[in-house]
């Protein structure tokens, strides 16, 4: 069975603080006389469900074009993290007891309580428990929260840990 867990994009979709907002417009139309309707999107590369490469957060990292599209595709475990103020080490080891070598792991932590307003309070990755996904081998880590590390983070410990390990990332997954 296939799930499709991605975010639907429109025009005003809430993207994070200070991003290119989301727009979608018509570009040609068969009412004022063209022979198509076409329409342009314009957003940022993080409007909506997303995945972050390496170069996200390093200059030297691979961009995500050179992802292996196979990380993003095949069966996945979805633990239920709702109500937790942070996904650590606890949360991890949680999963890992139930499913111990899970190839990839989403986690449905509830960020999203309108699709109108950007949340800024999420439950994002330590980077322990990062660490602890990596070590696990899983190649795909992904959350409905729009970040893996609290919104106010410079550092992005939890990008860097995920992305020295080449674990695949998907955010605000639906």
């Amino acid at each position: 069975m296939l799930i499709d867990a991605s975010r639907p994009v429109r025009t005003g979709t809430p993207v994070w603080p200070g991003d290119a907002p989301c727009c979608t417009c018509w570009t040609m139309t068969i009412a004022e006389g063209s022979s198509v309707n076409v329409s342009e999107l314009r957003m940022s590369a993080h409007t909506g469900t997303h995945a972050d490469g390496p170069f996200h957060v390093s200059d030297t990292g691979p961009r995500i074009g050179f992802a292996p599209i196979e990380a993003y595709v095949g069966r996945a475990v979805v633990a239920d993290a709702r109500g937790r103020a942070m996904l650590d080490e606890d949360v991890v080891r949680g999963v890992l007891a139930v499913h111990p070598r899970p190839e990839r792991v989403l986690f449905r932590t509830g960020a999203w309580t309108s699709d109108d307003v950007f949340p800024t309070e999420f439950a994002a990755f330590t980077p322990g428990a990062a660490r602890l996904l990596a070590e696990a081998g899983v190649r795909l880590v992904g959350t409905d929260a729009p970040s893996m590390d609290p919104f106010t983070s410079k550092e992005l410990a939890a990008h860097h840990v995920f992305g020295a390990a080449e674990v695949a990332i998907l955010e605000n997954l639906a």
